[in-house]
């Protein structure tokens, strides 16, 4: 059975906004690269299939744009090629190695995670709440930046039942940003 993962970037005061904590920077990168590595399947919700898509999609001459550093090279590539599941009642079609979730979500998922492989990935806010609801989610990964942002969507904000957690690794990044990997309380 393929495990659900779900990993995000966190400001101190629960804001998962992209754009609220620090800069990316080699080393969160090479994190993040081995982070989508460790899944087969990326699973996304339409917002989150169309941001990535906008910034992480190889362009059809095949190059890199300009403005990407050689560090984010690996990155990109690790998303670029990875198969994707995008859940979403209002698209027709996708493509960029998609394909369309649809129907009960809960169903959905359980298949897919039974389904042969290493994991699934899935990033962003309004799906992760929907997946932590049903406990669909074997582990989570949570970059917490150390800015205070104020403001925009928090982290699982509207969670039904309070998830009892258990740490099971951290990384302190050079940046100040720290990566704490939990598990669901006896989820051994």
């Amino acid at each position: 059975m393929r495990k659900l993962r779900y990993s995000i970037n966190v400001a101190l005061d629960g804001c998962c906004h992209h754009e609220a904590g620090v800069a990316p920077d080699a080393e969160s990168m090479r994190w993040w690269a081995a982070e989508m590595g460790r899944a087969d399947g990326l699973l996304f919700g339409r917002v989150t299939y169309g941001m990535m898509e906008s910034v992480w999609r190889r362009p059809a001459d095949g190059a890199w744009p300009g403005w990407m550093e050689a560090w984010q090279v690996p990155f990109a590539e690790t998303i670029d090629r990875a198969k994707k599941y995008v859940v979403s009642g209002t698209l027709s079609d996708v493509d960029w190695n998609a394909e369309l979730v649809r129907g009960d979500l809960e169903q959905a998922v359980r298949r897919l995670k039974q389904e042969p492989g290493e994991g699934l990935f899935v990033g962003g806010v309004t799906l992760p709440l929907a997946l932590a609801d049903r406990g669909l989610i074997d582990e989570y990964t949570f970059l917490v930046q150390p800015v205070l942002a104020g403001h925009g969507p928090t982290l699982l904000a509207g969670l039904r039942e309070r998830i009892e957690l258990e740490l099971v690794d951290r990384h302190d990044f050079r940046s100040g940003v720290v990566g704490l990997r939990y598990r669901p309380a006896g989820r051994g």
